[in-house]
């Protein structure tokens, strides 16, 4: 589902608010339901010596965005706001450089640029404001900005645990649970770059999909329980927290690791209690909040895989920025596929 492009007055308004140091930008007074959100006219922020002011083209709307919205489960007051939403949110974002800090070599104005805010937000407004070594780079030519802030979103988050958390190598076995999703298109997809031997599970309309991703084996879950097909694997990552580690244990080889994405108390109690040994173990990663430095490599490694056609986005819907609460009620269903983006204009 596709919205038509805005209008020419639209285009010359924007341009007016962003001449007159104003622009759009989501915001909410409360923490519930999508109708809390709403497009309001705030500051353009102003870059400082050493920062880039992007024009953001694209972002996208998750699960995350979702629970920020919501301020639940509670922890996530003490980023967003103890009793309501004090910041714009989004992180994961495509544009052009609109302007540079004096100190500023990295980047130039007409960069077309991808990358993410996290762990702060403020990337579902017109402009925002990145220092020169944030989690930034210059986007491939054959990528649009909404396919480019679908890789810095489940992109990243993907790459991070495979990578980083589990060290995914050629010959080992993943299973991916969720596989049709935001994060589990690009899990399959740089699985099978790793040269692992991959099963995907998702619904029955997505089994297509995901073999075209690079799958080996799909499953699909309204018929098949993978955890009791008697497989074992090394890796099982469970992108959409559906299924615990206790229910996955036996799913897994005697060294293997259960990862999922979705934090709870009771993925940290298995952490904790799986931490020490050799046998088999969970593991969660918080890859918003790794340090710019680890992302901007993986931002890298991403950039290269899409320049070289090796690695692509799956968009479901894209929704006009005015248009935000009816994108985070379609991300609530559970049912997108893919990765759902936000248009600036």
């Amino acid at each position: 589902m596709a919205y038509p492009a805005p209008e020419m007055a639209s285009t010359t308004t924007d341009r007016a608010a962003g001449e007159s140091g104003r622009m759009r930008a989501v915001t909410a007074r409360r923490y519930g339901s999508p109708d809390v959100l709403e497009v309001s006219d705030v500051e353009r922020p102003t870059p400082a010596p050493d920062e880039v002011l992007v024009r953001v083209r694209a972002s996208t709307v998750g699960p995350p965005d979702s629970a920020t919205r919501e301020g639940s489960p509670a922890p996530i007051r003490l980023f967003s706001g103890l009793r309501r939403p004090k910041a714009i949110p989004g992180d994961a974002l495509a544009g052009v450089v609109e302007a540079t800090g004096a100190t500023v070599t990295r980047f130039a104005e007409g960069d077309r640029v991808f990358g993410t805010t996290a762990p702060e937000t403020g990337a579902h407004a017109e402009y925002v404001c990145l220092a020169e070594d944030a989690v930034l780079a210059v986007t491939p030519s054959s990528v649009d900005h909404g396919e480019a802030a679908t890789v810095a979103d489940g992109g990243l988050t993907a790459l991070a645990f495979l990578r980083d958390v589990v060290d995914l190598r050629a010959g080992q076995s993943i299973l991916v649970n969720g596989a049709s999703g935001g994060v589990g298109t690009f899990a399959v997809q740089l699985a099978a770059h790793f040269g692992a031997d991959v099963t995907g599970v998702c619904s029955t309309d997505n089994v297509a999909l995901v073999e075209s991703l690079g799958a080996d084996t799909v499953l699909d879950y309204t018929e098949t329980d993978f955890t009791a097909t008697g497989e074992r694997y090394d890796v099982v990552f469970d992108v959409v927290g559906k299924r615990s580690y206790p229910e996955c244990r036996d799913s897994l080889t005697p060294t293997g690791v259960y990862l999922t994405t979705v934090p709870s108390a009771g993925v940290g109690y298995w952490v904790a209690r799986t931490r020490l040994g050799g046998g088999r173990r969970a593991k969660f990663a918080a890859t918003g909040v790794k340090p710019a430095s680890e992302k901007q490599v993986n931002l890298g490694v991403l950039r290269e895989l899409l320049d070289q056609g090796e690695l692509r986005a799956v968009v479901d819907r894209t929704y006009p920025l005015e248009a935000i609460a009816e994108a985070h009620r379609y991300v609530d269903t559970g049912h997108k596929v893919g990765a759902v983006v936000l248009a600036m204009d």
